[in-house]
């Protein structure tokens, strides 16, 4: 992947892919290289049977992501081709994280701002540090959300929560979003990194098959354009008791040691 942009700082090891956004200047607001190149990096770490968990984060320990990178509208979003080309790209590279097959954790500290939110809302689980802070401003800029964007939010947050957050466009502390449900969980700054290291290793060290059934049914119940896909549902679960990762479960269970999944 020599060739996505140095804006992506890109990471694999001990069965975890990180992305770390690195536009520090803007407090890591994403540019258009950046919404382009995320879906390249995600498919191969859909790919790769190595990587099990992926955690998305922001460098300089000030920022998550404050959003699009606005510097770049007057030339990015200069004509309706354009605005077309642009909003393309950003959707794909949101529905490429929400869809995401494997586990994902929003590494949150600093500012996570405007498409920050939409991003972390993209991802299974948020972890933040203490000191993070969120807001959707799109009220003092008049903007409008189109509703696949608002939904993600609406889901994790509700509806009440989520009319606040677009309504006051004020900043929410970490308290108050872990208060909403926004975050799954808040840490102090200085054990961010390993907290969220130590949870991803826990995921990574867990059976695939049934990770993966588990996200498969629950996104499936959480549909809003249908009833779930039962068969579907029945497949990933059937997969698992047909694995050879569960004659391991059981087996090391037996023997009290360790099991050794291999996502087979």
């Amino acid at each position: 992947m020599s060739d996505i942009t140095d804006q992506l700082v890109v990471e694999k090891s001990n069965g975890l892919g990180q992305i770390l956004f690195d536009n520090q200047a803007r407090r890591n607001a994403l540019t258009f290289e950046m919404w382009r190149d995320l879906p390249v990096v995600l498919n191969d770490f859909a790919e790769d049977d190595a990587v099990r968990v992926v955690v998305i984060g922001g460098r300089g320990g000030k920022a998550f992501c404050a959003g699009a990178d606005i510097s770049q509208f007057k030339k990015n979003r200069s004509s309706e081709d354009a605005v077309e080309v642009y909003n393309t790209t950003v959707k794909v590279a949101s529905d490429t994280l929400a869809n995401f097959p494997k586990p994902t954790i929003a590494k949150i500290e600093g500012f996570c701002i405007g498409g920050g939110v939409g991003i972390a809302t993209c991802c299974d689980m948020r972890i933040a540090n203490d000191l993070s802070s969120y807001a959707v401003p799109a009220a003092k800029l008049g903007l409008g959300y189109r509703a696949d964007g608002l939904k993600r939010l609406v889901d994790i947050v509700g509806p009440t929560f989520s009319k606040e957050i677009f309504f006051t466009a004020r900043q929410f502390t970490a308290v108050e979003a872990l208060a909403m449900g926004l975050v799954n969980r808040i840490v102090p700054r200085n054990v961010l990194d390993a907290y969220v290291d130590d949870y991803a290793q826990r995921i990574a060290e867990n059976a695939p098959l049934t990770v993966f059934a588990a996200k498969t049914v629950i996104d499936e119940l959480c549909r809003n354009d249908g009833p779930p896909d039962e068969a579907l549902c029945a497949k990933v679960v059937d997969d698992c008791f047909d694995s050879e990762d569960y004659q391991e479960g059981r087996t090391a269970f037996m023997e009290k040691r360790k099991p050794e999944f291999k996502g087979r």
